[in-house]
This record gives structure tokens, sequence and C-alpha cells, in this order.
């Protein structure tokens, strides 16, 4: 039988992962195995502060007794990085969600890896994976210094990497890379909006696969005007009026209707829903797979909107 999470977990270790990231290790309060997560996989994680963010699990996925995530003080912190690197100690017990990802659980030989300071995050477990398969995959790694790039240090010394400190004058080609990489290959990248967009414009033509992101944070984006619709719920019965300028998530959740929530940005898959009926006018920036739609940010195209819920 799979492990199930507990109801929380135990911080077990905190400490610095490189200038200004804090790595942090859980543990189940019992000592007992975690569920097994795939690499590129992330928590929910709700902070004594009454805060909910996704970290990425960059640890090692054979090991069922440890969970880590590593956080970056971010200067202009919404209040998690800040209290994580201020407040966060060994003992304290966090709630945090059965672990998810929105990448492929499986990646083909010769992909393509890039990750932008705190993305390695992301990115390393899949990395490091693909490596001990004989995959043959390549990282590119870029950040401000290499003091500010945590987990250098586990990079399989065997494998194409490419660190790129701007600090000593390295820069990656996106443009370069993109002429030299076989037909068909894929990308997997996380990182600043600046750095994703990048990828997005050099990777993006039919020559290649899929370009698979994570991003910190939604882009800004312009939509139509919002139209008010009815959600129907074919479970609980319920007709929920979704007026303009109110979310779907928001209006299900005034009526005691559960639905996830994480980032309410449309980024990180905790909210997603099925649809049974009707048409949804998707806002997110995952790709919402057929027949599902994340409620946080999207809304309905048709009057109405049957959900399974």
């Amino acid at each position: 039988m799979a492990a199930a999470i507990p109801p929380a977990l135990v911080v077990d270790e905190v400490h610095a992962a490189a200038e200004g990231v804090r790595a942090v290790t859980l543990r189940a309060p019992d000592g007992g195995a975690l569920p097994a997560w795939p690499p590129g996989a992330h928590l929910d994680v709700e902070l004594p502060n009454w805060l909910r963010r996704q970290y990425s699990l960059c640890g090692d996925p054979g090991d069922p007794y440890r969970y880590r995530i590593a956080v970056k003080h971010e200067e202009l912190s919404r209040g998690g990085s800040e209290y994580i690197h201020l407040f966060l100690r060994p003992g304290t017990r966090l709630r945090v969600g059965a672990p998810r990802t929105t990448f492929p659980e499986d990646t083909p030989p010769g992909t393509l890896y890039i990750a932008g300071g705190i993305g390695i995050t992301a990115v390393l477990a899949m990395f490091v994976r693909d490596v001990r398969r004989g995959y043959a995959p390549t990282l590119l790694y870029a950040g401000r210094s290499r003091a500010g790039m945590p987990f250098l240090d586990e990079l399989p010394g065997d494998a194409a990497v490419v660190v790129a400190a701007s600090d000593e004058g390295r820069r990656l080609d996106l443009p370069a890379r993109a002429r030299s990489l076989p037909d068909r290959s894929e990308i997997v990248t996380c990182g600043p909006a600046r750095m994703t967009a990048a990828v997005e414009a050099a990777f993006g033509g039919e020559r290649f696969g899929r370009v698979h992101v994570e991003r910190f944070r939604a882009e800004p984006r312009s939509f139509a005007d919002d139209r008010a619709f009815v959600a129907e719920c074919a479970r609980s019965g319920k007709k929920v009026t979704v007026p303009a300028g109110e979310t779907l998530m928001d209006a299900l959740l005034k009526e005691d209707v559960p639905v996830g929530a994480g980032c309410r940005e449309g980024v990180c898959g905790s909210c997603e829903v099925g649809v049974l009926n009707g048409e949804p006018e998707h806002r997110d920036l995952l790709g919402a797979p057929e027949g599902r739609m994340y409620p946080c940010v999207s809304r309905s195209v048709t009057e109405t909107l049957v959900l399974d819920l």
C-alpha cells in the first residue's frame, strides 16, 4: 500500500544552500515513509503565518523518508520566503498537500533543461534522473553568481552542464543553442519571467518538441471583459452565479463548494476541476487538459458551465 501524506510534516533541518537560499528538509512526525513523488513535482505548503505556497521538491526521489525544498529570499516577498528565512526552525510542523506535478512524468533522451536561479529546484531531480538513465540530457543553468546558485555541487560530474554566471561575464546564448539542437528535442525550463519568455521564443518553433515551462508567477496578460455565467455543480446539484469581476473559485467557495486554492494565478494547478459541459475560457499558463480547467483564473465562454463538483 502506498504511503499516505500525514496531516502535517516536521521540519527536520533548515540550512543555507547558497547565498539567499534556504533548503528545508521535511519528515513525517513518526519517522515513517512518505508518498513517492515524480521528479519535477512540487508541494503545497501551509506556513504558520497562514500563507500557502508551492515549492518544488528538489531532493532525492529515492529517499522515502524525507522531502527537500529550497526557497530564495525574495526582496519583494509576499510573506512566504520571508517567513522561511527569518522564522522557520527545526521542529515546526507544516501542513502540506500530496506531491503533484505539471511537468511530464517522463522525458525522452536528449532533453534540454534550462534553469534560472532558484528555478533549478524544479528541474534538478529530472535532470539527475535522466543522467542516471543514460539519457544524455543537457542542463543550462544561469544565475547572477555561483555563490547564489544552489546545488551546483550536486550536479553529476560526468553530465553535460553549462553554468552561466553573470558576474563571470557568461550568459546563455539560447538562439545559438536552438540552432545546434536536434529536431524534435524537448525542453524543460523554470526561471524568471524574462528567461522563460526567451526560452519559448528560441525553442517555440515547429522543429522542436514541446517546451515544458514552470513559472514563479503569472505574467500580466489581457483578456476580453468578464461576463457573468452560471456554474452548475453536477454532484452537489448547486447552481452558482459567477458575476463579472469575481473569479469562479471565489464564487464556488462562497457557496461552500470545496476547491483547492494555491497560487490563484493559474500557474500551480492545485485548483483543477473537471468540466462536463460548456466551454471554458482558459486563462491559465499551464495549458489545461481537455475537459479540465483552473477556476482561480479561468471563466466560461458559454452562459452555463457544468462542473464535476
